[in-house]
């Protein structure tokens, strides 16, 4: 970290939603609904995963674990700001905001690779499914998992270092959170250099695993519509769905 931040900022002030006393108690009941819904959503399927046995399958896994990283995205923002809506004062110290941008940035580029490894598994599911078992194995899956979340945590860490050593010369957010581009806006100094930087990693976060999804369905639909029976074209639609 910069010496300018490390000494002459020790917290950030966050816009939020609303400056208005009713909007913002109307805002916490529904961000609070819909935080319980996502997080008590995500433990059930995570929980009925690990119940099912029928359910231990590389597809149910990854679904497990996407639900997971969805948690700890929520929870890096979501509490915060429901916090605020009913504070006067919405001050963030620091270190707490360095934490939430690596930590939100992390579980949100995770969840896109993913959707990437995700779609290899039914691409090999109905393409190869002779050999899926084969392919997809344990400690294969385990070690996709574990490399989209080095990926992502890669890609916030690269970020987050970046953007916290520039010399920030305002304290006040024009954001609910720690959001890169908001945090860019508080530098003293050209940051075109980092903007560069946000799209070129938003490119590769978000683009190339879609690449994926699209090429590996392309393959399963091309599969699917070489099906004789009409049954098995519907069950590996449903399988894809």
């Amino acid at each position: 970290m910069g010496r300018e931040n490390q000494t002459g900022m020790s917290e950030f002030i966050l816009l939020g939603l609303s400056s208005l006393w009713e909007t913002q108690v109307s805002l916490f009941v529904l961000f609070l609904a819909m935080y319980l819904v996502t997080v008590l959503g995500n433990f059930l399927i995570i929980l009925l995963i690990r119940l099912d046995s029928r359910l231990n399958t590389p597809m149910y896994f990854f679904l497990s674990v996407l639900s997971f990283v969805d948690v700890c995205y929520t929870n890096s923002t979501v509490p915060q700001m429901l916090v605020h809506f009913l504070s006067a004062r919405k001050s963030i110290p620091f270190y707490s905001c360095v934490l939430q941008l690596l930590i939100s940035l992390a579980m949100g580029s995770t969840e896109f690779f993913l959707l990437g490894a995700m779609a290899y598994d039914r691409y090999v599911a109905v393409c190869h499914p002779l050999h899926y078992t084969v392919v997809m194995h344990g400690e294969l899956c385990l070690g996709l998992a574990a490399g989209c979340l080095a990926a992502g945590f890669m890609n916030s860490l690269m970020q987050t270092v970046i953007t916290f050593q520039l010399p920030l010369c305002h304290k006040v957010v024009n954001h609910f959170a720690c959001e890169m581009l908001a945090m860019l806006k508080l530098a003293c100094v050209d940051t075109s250099f980092n903007k560069v930087m946000v799209a070129v990693s938003g490119f590769l976060v978000i683009m190339l695993p879609c690449f994926l999804v699209l090429f590996s369905y392309g393959h399963i639909v091309a599969t699917i519509l070489r099906i004789c029976s009409a049954q098995g074209r519907r069950k590996a639609f449903g399988t894809c769905a």
